[in-house]
């Protein structure tokens, strides 16, 4: 994300610039971004037009609006974040109070004006222009015909391609086929990885999959990196990482990120903060559960009783 204007005054009222650069960005966009706030940037219009004939005909503009948002709505997985709400401010083309959706898209900015920000907020713009806040963590989650290459930052994961292959039963007479089956799935596999992991930025690749899987992925991974002289690979081979997982669909990914000996891997990236945290959460509350409390009403109590060492509230409660 970058930031090209701040003007908030001391009352905490004012608007920002913002810049949305890649795909995480809208997320902390979706979070910035409440009801009641006002939102400014460029859109498509469609304008219908009338002759003295009274013909008519329409043609679609491109034009600036500000509009109130009453409706946010994001799709996590294209990333695409749409707010609905009436307009304000004059235009030509769009009458005062006329509703109208605004598609926030990269590399396109736009003006977010709050009547009060809270320091969150404004923590949350200084997470997301820091460019070292990008995603240093990558997992492939697999099993045989199915695995998820996914992204994972201090903030979300993001699941970049899901590889599915049908792969033939290993049965009498019909090996060869399974096992040309298996060669499709992980050049695929493979193909994805390179895609989408950024080896520059990400300092751990983690592996997980039921059984041998990744192990037999990892050896022909590296088989056929040699074969082809890929240096991309082969100079990051110690930022692989074999972990078990119970399955290939994504929401293995949780136990994954607990295993002990990822967390010790992952231990200089931003992910692994939140994990620990969430981590000791459980453990206390496996062995001690008078220190860790859950739900609202308990937490309440303990804020008041002032005995809150680490206090974890979701992104999707805060909004």
């Amino acid at each position: 994300m970058k930031l090209l204007s701040r003007n908030v005054d001391k009352g905490g009222s004012g608007a920002v610039v913002l810049m949305p650069e890649e795909p995480e960005d809208m997320w902390h966009a979706y979070n910035l971004i409440s009801e009641g706030d006002n939102v400014k940037c460029t859109t498509i219009r469609k304008v219908q037009n009338e002759t003295a004939t009274g013909s008519s005909s329409s043609n679609r503009v491109r034009t600036t609006l500000t509009i109130t948002v009453e409706n946010i709505d994001f799709d996590t997985q294209a990333c695409v974040l749409r707010l609905k709400g009436r307009n304000v401010e004059e235009n030509p083309y769009v009458k005062m109070g006329a509703y109208h959706t605004l598609d926030l898209a990269l590399n396109r900015k736009f003006t977010l004006e709050k009547p009060e920000w809270d320091t969150i907020s404004l923590e949350r713009i200084d997470m997301a222009c820091d460019v070292t806040q990008s995603a240093d963590v990558a997992a492939v989650i697999m099993q045989e015909g199915l695995a998820h290459v996914c992204l994972i930052t201090s903030s979300m994961t993001l699941v970049r391609s899901k590889i599915e292959v049908a792969i033939p039963r290993k049965r009498k007479g019909y090996v060869q086929q399974h096992e040309k089956g298996l060669t499709k799935f992980y050049d695929a596999v493979m193909q994805g990885i390179q895609r989408h992991v950024n080896f520059d930025v990400v300092k751990c690749v983690l592996l997980a999959s039921p059984g041998f899987v990744k192990d037999q992925f990892y050896d022909y991974m590296f088989q056929q990196a040699v074969k082809v002289d890929n240096k991309t690979l082969l100079d990051n081979k110690s930022k692989f990482v074999l972990v078990h997982s119970s399955s290939g669909f994504k929401h293995s990914l949780k136990e994954v990120l607990q295993d002990p000996a990822v967390a010790a891997k992952m231990s200089d990236t931003k992910a692994a903060g939140e994990v620990k945290v969430l981590e000791q959460f459980y453990t206390t509350l496996q062995c001690e559960s008078s220190k860790a409390f859950y739900g609202k009403k308990h937490v309440t109590a303990a804020v008041e009783a002032q005995c809150v060492q680490i206090l974890l509230i979701s992104d999707n409660l805060f909004r």
